[in-house]
């Protein structure tokens, strides 16, 4: 299973962003091997840009297609965010990714430089 960030959703559903066929490789391979999941925060992000075109809907349709579902959240979850947040500096959303990734047990797929880093340090094998 594969934990997807934000950038890597977006860029699967954008034709014209520079990431747009290595996200839609790793789409195909969630697809194909385990699936995927993604935090409900990150997919409100996603969803951001097909809202302001009234095609949310679309959106996460394609998204739920691929094999990519939303992860459940717990009671503990916004500790675990700030306890990453204080540890990594990284924004809230990004934190969210991260906490999918520990709390699955997956690799995650970004294409963020910051977020690949902290993943690493924290011991997350990035999706390849």
């Amino acid at each position: 299973m594969i934990v997807f960030d934000a950038s890597v959703l977006i860029a699967a559903l954008s034709p014209t962003d520079t990431h747009h066929l290595a996200a839609r490789s790793l789409l195909v391979r969630c697809d194909l091997d385990q699936g995927g999941m993604v935090h409900p925060i990150n997919l409100a992000e996603v969803l951001v840009g097909p809202s302001r075109r009234g095609k949310h809907v679309e959106a996460a349709e394609a998204i739920a297609a691929s094999g990519v579902e939303t992860m459940a959240v717990d009671l503990h979850t916004p500790i675990r965010l700030a306890q990453l947040r204080a540890a990594t500096g990284l924004a809230i959303p990004d934190c969210c990714a991260l906490d999918a990734a520990i709390e699955t047990g997956c690799a995650i797929a970004t294409f963020d430089d910051r977020l690949a880093r902290a993943a690493t340090s924290l011991g997350i094998p990035l999706a390849a």
